[in-house]
């Protein structure tokens, strides 16, 4: 793989997982947009490992807290969230999302990888994320997340092996309609990222070890993870800051673009 498409690639992982957008359509429409080929399983396992380190940088105080008051029981001073309650809302996404994984990931990673269909959920998903952002009650913190609302928003979640349509922007939506604020509903989306980014890397690390790694990934693989973390906490830092004063509106307008550009594209190479 060149290093040019290693740094593109990298940012775009870095930036798009946590941005509501969609970091597997961009992973797929840019080499299909470009002529380039696709990066393969060894650079998706250094992508997922960086934005899950991004993560785990940015979150290591709320992580922290909730790791010590877990086990302890004890409220950290500070905190604004129960650890138990918040570490049982955690566990309780994490676990439809893996069971729904371990079921379709292999049809997500062969026929999903359509850009018709990627247009269709870009569009969509966009779409609802604008009317739920819109008529949502946004009255419940972080710390209001409980084993339910991880339940609903991890189910939610699932919905993400379908390209195009956004692992943060479905959750984001999802705690959106249960009530939740924007800021909230972003903080819980990002730190699940970390166990969900852990089970993908788990996954596609076994795949990875059966078929080998390819001569001369080896540096690709590194470039990847160390851009995609940097570009991923650079992520989570401006949209956290940007949702406190602004609504998700820019981000449905370019999803919505972005689907319309895409099925242009493909009309164009059929016609």
């Amino acid at each position: 793989m060149p290093i040019l498409h290693a740094i593109v690639l990298a940012i775009v992982q870095g930036a798009t997982e946590f941005i509501p957008v969609s970091s597997s359509a961009h992973l797929i429409l840019i080499p299909y947009f470009l002529g380039w080929p696709d990066q393969g399983l060894a650079f998706d396992v250094a992508g997922h490992v960086g934005t899950m380190l991004a993560a785990l940088l940015y979150f290591r105080r709320d992580l922290t807290e909730l790791v010590s008051g877990f086990f302890s029981g004890r409220r950290p001073l500070g905190a604004d969230f129960d650890p138990r309650r918040l570490g049982w809302a955690i566990l309780a996404a994490t676990i439809p999302t893996g069971l729904i994984g371990l079921a379709f990931h292999h049809w997500a990673e062969t026929e999903a990888r359509n850009p018709l269909l990627i247009a269709g959920t870009s569009i969509g998903f966009g779409i609802l994320l604008f009317v739920v952002d819109r008529v949502g009650r946004k009255w419940r913190e972080i710390g209001d997340f409980g084993i339910i609302a991880g339940f609903v928003v991890g189910c939610a979640q699932g919905l993400a092996l379908v390209p195009g349509t956004s692992r943060s922007g479905i959750t984001i939506t999802a705690a959106l309609l249960l009530g939740f604020l924007r800021p909230a509903a972003a903080r819980f989306s990002f730190l699940l990222v970390i166990p969900v980014s852990a089970l993908a890397a788990l996954l596609e690390g076994w795949k990875l070890m059966k078929e080998g790694v390819a001569p001369g990934m080896l540096l690709p693989m590194g470039i990847g993870l160390v851009v995609s973390a940097v570009v991923g906490f650079v992520a989570i830092d401006w949209l956290l800051a940007w949702l406190r004063r602004r609504s998700l509106t820019p981000f449905v307008v370019y999803r919505v673009l972005l689907g319309l550009l895409i099925l242009g594209v493909v009309y164009w190479r059929a016609s």
